[in-house]
């Protein structure tokens, strides 16, 4: 790992790089592809380039996108009872209490891990396609990214599978438990959001639909 941030006070606006973590300023200098420029207080990774990197992010949010889909519709977990079986999604979970004012809690609970993710998987690709193919920006491209940014904290599919783990250890005392195929659909979405979102480098994207091609 190289570090090629360095500070300088005397550097122009447009050369200027804001580390998010700690808010240090440095004068700006892209590395190589495959190597990195790091915050020098707090050691954040501030640009990351890496080859065909926008490939393999468009590859992994269609994946994604086909999981979210896929794990929503097909049985998440049969449970097995004293003879009675019954099989339930995730979203049939996310409304499970779809009656009175607990209607609230159901939808903030299917927006967190179903539409949440959905919509920023389809905003990536709204932003990253057109980059990719050396296209022009997308209108409003920046505002979608900023967007898909700003919904990152709220993306929770992650909470779930823990909140699902703990959930499982209990019941499986009291009923035998069977995985449904949206089961490991959503496990191996959780590890593509992840590795997509720590792929990603944020400031070659922003650099891109700052300095769009006119061709």
């Amino acid at each position: 790992m190289k570090d090629f941030a360095a500070s300088d006070p005397t550097a122009l606006l447009d050369d200027l790089i804001v580390c998010p973590q700690c808010d240090a300023a440095y004068r700006m200098k892209k590395p190589n592809n495959g190597e990195r420029a790091v915050c020098q207080r707090c050691h954040k990774v501030l640009i990351a380039p890496r080859r065909n990197a926008g490939l393999h992010i468009i590859a992994v949010a269609l994946a994604v996108l086909f999981l979210i889909i896929g794990a929503a519709v097909f049985p998440f977990l049969t449970i097995d009872a004293a003879g009675n079986k019954n099989a339930v999604s995730i979203l049939d979970a996310a409304l499970a209490f779809s009656g009175g004012p607990m209607i609230v809690l159901s939808l903030a609970t299917a927006a967190l891990i179903i539409f949440v993710p959905l919509a920023r998987v389809l905003l990536t690709l709204y932003v990253l396609v057109p980059v990719v193919l050396d296209r022009p920006a997308a209108r409003h491209a920046i505002r979608a990214f900023r967007i898909s940014e700003a919904l990152r904290p709220w993306s929770m599919a992650e909470i779930f599978a823990i909140g699902c783990a703990v959930a499982l250890v209990k019941v499986a005392d009291l009923a035998t438990v069977g995985f449904g195929p949206a089961f490991w659909m959503f496990g191996i979405l959780v590890v593509l959001v992840i590795a997509q979102d720590s792929f990603m480098c944020k400031w070659s994207v922003w650099y891109r639909l700052e300095h769009p091609k006119n061709s």
